[in-house]
């Protein structure tokens, strides 16, 4: 591998998950682009690319002129998005490109990759203002690919009823050390108990059932942390112990999580969430914290015998107060489920497995972006 290219529906400096955990760490010591979506900006004369240095990653993006919220890859707007990137990151050979929506698949084979890796992290086509025709892309994505991950057993089962070859599931990590810090900054009492929650707040939580938890803890306090998408804020539930908090950065989570004694995971169960593998259950727990859930598949088959389990407010409340209840003396132990899922441990593995993969096995030699 002499340079890696990931091309990602999430900006780097967003919510750091899956793909900053791993690029930051397959590409250490490598020149790393992480190519975006586009960006609307009113009133731009003209489309220009946007070169960013973030760390050890260049980041990229195509500005367009545009009121809008949000462009995809498959804009026509974008349009000369490949032409473009190709002028920035001319033939290398040992590039491997690393796709993280289909809808770049296009962009992914003007850039002529010795391996294309296709890491499946979510069932893009099932979320909201998903374009219909996404679900057709990731079917020529997963043909096209030389490697296919994916990030969690349900979503496993999806691919390998379209292929088999070379397709490994890594559900996501944790780093154990970085979450560590809640358990020791965790107050031994405080005036209220805690129940909170750390993420994205989209489609995916059951708004109506954060509120009935706040209705079944009167005497506690609920959090709500993180970034909202997609969702009109003025049908965000209001009740006097419900708090709705911005977005913090990923160094400070840990003294997020310290505020809290109880952690949840009040996601919705439909289609957005069929698939989802939760990466915030191994940071709850690295964090110390008890985990109280509905019951995502993913989470039911991998956590189940570690977080509770709840259908509705009263289920939340109940296992909320239990975990209070039988809290322990001092700095709770390690879950075992937390060493063996370490982000250092996933990223070595699927390095192996890029490195096995048939390099040169994508053909773009007289391909062009409609072919795929």
């Amino acid at each position: 591998m002499s340079e890696l290219v990931v091309l990602s529906h999430l900006r780097w400096d967003w919510v750091w998950q899956r793909p900053q955990h791993l690029v930051s760490r397959l590409g250490e010591g490598l020149p790393t682009w992480f190519v975006e979506e586009p960006m609307p900006v009113p009133g731009l004369p003209a489309p220009s690319m946007h070169v960013e240095p973030s760390g050890g990653v260049n980041r990229a993006w195509l500005k367009v002129d545009h009121d809008g919220h949000w462009i995809g890859f498959g804009d026509l707007l974008a349009r000369d998005y490949g032409d473009r990137l190709v002028d920035l990151l001319p033939p290398q050979p040992g590039r491997v490109v690393w796709l993280y929506t289909a809808a770049a698949l296009p962009l992914a084979m003007r850039l002529d990759p010795s391996v294309l890796v296709y890491d499946v992290m979510d069932d893009l086509s099932s979320f909201k203002g998903a374009v219909p025709e996404h679900r057709l892309r990731h079917q020529a994505a997963l043909k096209a690919a030389d490697v296919v991950f994916t990030g969690g057993r349900s979503l496993h089962r999806g691919v390998t009823a379209f292929r088999h070859k070379d397709v490994h599931c890594f559900p996501s990590g944790v780093e154990p050390e970085h979450y560590a810090e809640a358990s020791h900054l965790r107050p031994e009492s405080r005036p209220r108990p805690v129940a909170g929650y750390v993420g994205v707040i989209d489609e995916r939580i059951d708004l109506d059932l954060v509120a009935a938890i706040a209705d079944a803890l009167p005497d506690w306090d609920v959090e709500m942390v993180g970034p909202v998408a997609k969702i009109d804020l003025a049908t965000l539930p209001t009740r006097p112990n419900l708090r709705w908090c911005d977005a913090r950065p990923y160094a400070e989570l840990p003294a997020v999580m310290a505020g809290f004694d109880v952690a949840l995971m009040p996601f919705a169960l439909n289609e957005a969430t069929r698939s989802i593998s939760p990466t915030k259950t191994l940071e709850y727990l690295a964090a110390g914290l008890p985990v109280a859930s509905t019951r995502v598949p993913d989470v039911v088959a991998d956590y189940g015998t570690v977080v509770a389990l709840c259908d509705d407010g009263p289920g939340f409340a109940l296992a909320c107060r239990s975990a209070w209840a039988n809290r322990p003396v001092g700095v709770p132990p390690v879950h075992p489920v937390v060493k063996a899922q370490n982000w250092d441990r996933i990223a070595d593995r699927m390095a192996a497995a890029v490195v096995a993969a048939p390099a040169g096995a994508v053909e773009t030699q007289g391909r062009s972006a409609r072919d795929v």
